[in-house]
């Protein structure tokens, strides 16, 4: 099969995004003590029905949830911290983030505990570290706990300045989130925006027939009711980014021509598909769902200033096989620009995919998650390039999974 990738003047000049480098999760449902260090721009997880790929998903969600919402809103929209800390296990939730906000800028690590105190969450420990030289030593420039602690103002916070106490009004509100919002801590800034950035998608193809009311907006929701406003923000504001999402569209679609955002007299938005045979348009309910949701994908990745972060589950979901190695090529050209991250069940789209991007997701017998680079399995080393692509290694349970998890 041939597969044409866009040229380069199509992906546009950018700066390099901030990127993430590592994650480590304890006490967060199945994922009682995971972690997955040297993170690529593109990750994939893969694994069988409940070993716990959903939930990796859920911790970017949740996090980001925390931050926009607050963390009891959060909480609650899981069953609060007793349905949400591992079985059997105690101590606090703990979410361990390193990113780096350029190439060349240090590793800043950022650590969450959540925990509860006579029945009400509270941010048990939260604190931000980095290491300003290869040989210098770690040190951490905001440090809380239950809402008390302190932090280095400035763009480049040493272990000589001077830290600052700020008490928060409540136990359960993130430092990270309230000092993020001035000035003089533009480092906590960075990466309250990079969280709040991250788009964790939860979309449906019939939330984007909708009629919403005329208007541009710039950004996908999560659940994609917004896609006409987007795509009349793109058109109004930049056409010819429009028009490279519709080639990539063409190129993966060939007898669609274009989409149009069509304002009705009563001042809603109403989506029409255009196909080449065809003089008039169809409207969005007649339209496949794999279109619409690979359409709100090209829109996610041809983003003029894309999210820093991306998530999508399942993307084979009303997808034609054949696409789906193409998606992920597409997911590929979108991690020059941002960071991905897919759950998937798909051999096809896997086959799109490298060893070092892929991680295997398991549950042992004590019924909790673990997790495996795909290139540190023996069965990856001996087959993959030379015998095989990793879907067709993974369909046919070449992969390292427990015989109680196949």
């Amino acid at each position: 099969m041939k597969h044409t990738k866009p040229v380069a003047a199509e992906r546009g000049v950018h700066k390099a995004p901030p990127r993430l480098t590592a994650l480590k999760i304890r006490n967060y449902r199945v994922l009682r003590d995971v972690e997955f260090r040297d993170l690529t721009p593109l990750t994939v997880l893969i694994g069988p029905n409940g070993s716990g790929k959903s939930t990796v998903f859920d911790v970017f969600a949740f996090l980001s949830e925390c931050f926009e919402s607050g963390l009891r809103r959060a909480l609650d929209r899981r069953g609060r911290l007793r349905e949400l800390r591992s079985r059997d296990s105690h101590g606090p939730i703990v979410i361990e983030i390193k990113y780096k906000e350029t190439p060349r800028t240090p590793t800043i690590t950022y650590h969450l505990a959540i925990d509860e105190r006579d029945g009400a969450p509270i941010v048990a420990e939260e604190w931000l570290q980095w290491r300003r030289s290869k040989r210098g030593k770690p040190f951490r420039f905001l440090e809380y706990r239950e809402g008390k602690g302190r932090a280095i103002s400035g763009e480049a916070p040493d272990e000589h300045d001077q830290r600052i106490e700020i008490p928060l009004k409540s136990a359960d509100l993130l430092a990270v989130n309230a000092l993020g919002q001035f000035e003089e801590h533009p480092r906590v800034a960075a990466l309250r925006d990079f969280i709040t950035g991250w788009y964790v998608s939860y979309f449906s193809a019939d939330n984007a027939r909708g009629q919403p009311e005329a208007g541009p907006q710039e950004r996908l929701s999560r659940t994609g009711d917004n896609l006409p406003n987007v795509l009349q923000y793109l058109s109004e504001q930049h056409p010819d980014r429009l028009e490279q999402i519709f080639n990539a569209l063409r190129r993966r679609v060939p007898r669609i021509e274009k989409v149009i955002p069509e304002i009705m007299p009563d001042g809603r938005l109403l989506l029409m598909f255009k196909d080449k045979p065809f003089s008039q348009p169809i409207l969005a309910r007649f339209a496949s769902d794999g279109t619409i949701k690979l359409l709100a994908y090209l829109i996610l990745f041809y983003d003029p200033t894309p999210p820093p972060f991306i998530g999508i589950e399942e993307p084979e979901n009303f997808l034609y096989p054949r696409l789906l190695y193409e998606l992920g090529e597409e997911c590929r050209i979108a991690s020059e620009r941002t960071q991905i991250l897919v759950t998937t069940h798909s051999p096809d789209f896997l086959n799109a995919m490298r060893p070092k991007e892929v991680w295997i997701l398991s549950r042992g017998t004590d019924g909790y998650t673990t997790v495996l680079r795909a290139s540190e399995d023996e069965e990856v080393r001996i087959h993959y390039g030379k015998d095989a692509q990793l879907g067709y290694l993974w369909a046919r349970n070449f992969l390292d999974i427990p015989a109680w998890d196949r």
